[in-house]
């Protein structure tokens, strides 16, 4: 997505890094707050990159643009309810990577916004901050739409799972292991690139325009 030069991949890296650390956090924490104590107890509520590594997940994220982190293990025995527990732990990940993706973008506009009324004559840093902005925002967004495809364990298979009976629920998790190796090499291949690209374009385009309105609004 980004070329496999040098400089790309010496921006990805933290990009990547930033985006799967705060997914999984985010699942912890919401885990945590659902009164699961096994995130905290396994040292995951941490914004430590290194507590949240997969390595194949992570070079498939920085290399083709989405992959994984290393899972977040809770015990849904401690919700109140189980499904929708999960479904809310599930939809944190992908969720902080949306808001992470917004405040990159905002940032940009806002400094954009100010240059242009001030006259600060800082274009080149503008410039900048706006190519990387849209780098982290665009990581963050394939991150987010990569997870919510409905498929075990990805989180939107146990967003939906909430709106599955309990029978239909358990059996599609039985096939986690299985549906694994198929994400893997549904990723491998590049046919998951434009079912992300839309969704990423779709969505990025979305808080362009939000963000478009705020400014002219405002300035």
């Amino acid at each position: 997505m980004f070329g496999f030069n040098w400089l790309s991949i010496l921006i990805n890296v933290p990009i990547t890094l930033i985006a799967l650390t705060g997914h999984e956090f985010a699942h912890g924490w919401v885990s945590t707050k659902l009164g699961d104590p096994t995130p905290k107890m396994q040292g995951r509520l941490t914004f430590n990159p290194l507590a949240h590594l997969d390595i194949v997940g992570t070079l498939l994220m920085i290399f083709t643009g989405f992959g994984w982190a290393k899972p977040v293990i809770v015990n849904p025995r401690y919700y109140k309810d189980t499904k929708k527990g999960m479904a809310l732990t599930a939809a944190a990940g992908p969720l902080a990577n949306l808001i992470m993706a917004f405040i990159a973008l905002l940032i940009y506009a806002i400094l954009f916004a100010v240059n242009r009324k001030f006259g600060l004559g800082i274009d080149g840093a503008v410039e900048a901050v706006g190519f990387i902005a849209r780098i982290f925002a665009v990581r963050n967004l394939c991150f987010m739409v990569f997870n919510i495809i409905p498929i075990p364990p990805l989180d939107g298979a146990k967003v939906l799972g909430m709106l599955l009976p309990d029978g239909a629920y358990y059996k599609m998790l039985q096939y986690e292991r299985y549906s694994m190796i198929l994400i893997m090499v549904l990723s491998l291949t590049g046919v998951f690139s434009s079912i992300i690209g839309t969704g990423v374009n779709i969505v990025m385009n979305g808080i362009l325009n939000l963000l478009n309105l705020a400014v002219n609004l405002i300035v």
